[in-house]
C-alpha cells in the first residue's frame, strides 16, 4: 500500500541500543515500534492510555504477526504506518507497515481485545467510542 494511503503515520527513531549482534535493528524493537504506533492511535482518537486506565479498560494484544522484509540499520529514517482492517465491539485488528525511508522493511498485524482491567474479561466498546476509530479504518466495511 502507498504510504500516503495509511490513516496514521508515526515516525520512530533507531537508537544505538536497538541494534543487535548482526548490525541491524533487533526483531524485538519492531514490537516496541508497534506499541508506540498503537499508543499514538489511541491518542489520536482521544483515548490516551491514562484515560483508559482511569476508566477501567484497555485494548490488550491477543496476537501479533510480523513479516520482516529488509533489515533496518542505524541512521535509517523509520516510519510506522497503520490503520484498522477490522473493528468490532470486542476487538480490533491493526495493520502496520514499517518503512525505512521509501523501502518496506516489515509488515505486521495485531489483534487487540478490549478488556475490563479489574477482571481481565472482554468488554464491549460502546458505539460512541467505537465511532472514534472509524476514520482509521482501511476499508469502509471494517467489521
Amino acid at each position: 500500500m502507498s504510504p500516503s494511503a495509511w490513516p496514521l503515520h508515526v515516525p520512530v527513531t533507531v537508537r544505538t541500543f536497538d541494534i543487535d549482534f548482526a548490525g541491524h535493528v533487533s526483531n524485538i524493537v519492531y514490537l516496541q515500534w508497534l506499541e508506540i504506533a498503537r499508543t499514538e492511535l489511541l491518542e489520536a482518537v482521544g483515548l490516551p492510555v491514562p484515560t483508559l486506565v482511569d476508566e477501567g479498560f484497555a485494548p490488550v494484544v491477543a496476537r501479533t504477526e510480523i513479516e520482516y522484509r529488509r533489515p533496518v540499520v542505524l541512521g535509517d529514517p523509520v516510519t510506522v504506518h497503520l490503520g484498522l482492517s477490522r473493528l468490532r465491539a470486542l476487538s480490533a485488528q491493526v495493520e502496520f507497515e514499517v518503512r525505512a525511508g521509501d523501502t518496506l522493511a516489515a509488515t505486521a498485524r495485531q489483534l487487540g481485545v478490549f478488556v475490563t482491567l479489574a477482571t481481565g474479561r472482554p468488554r464491549r466498546l460502546e458505539p460512541e467510542l467505537r465511532d472514534r476509530f472509524l476514520p482509521y479504518l482501511l476499508t469502509p466495511q471494517g467489521g
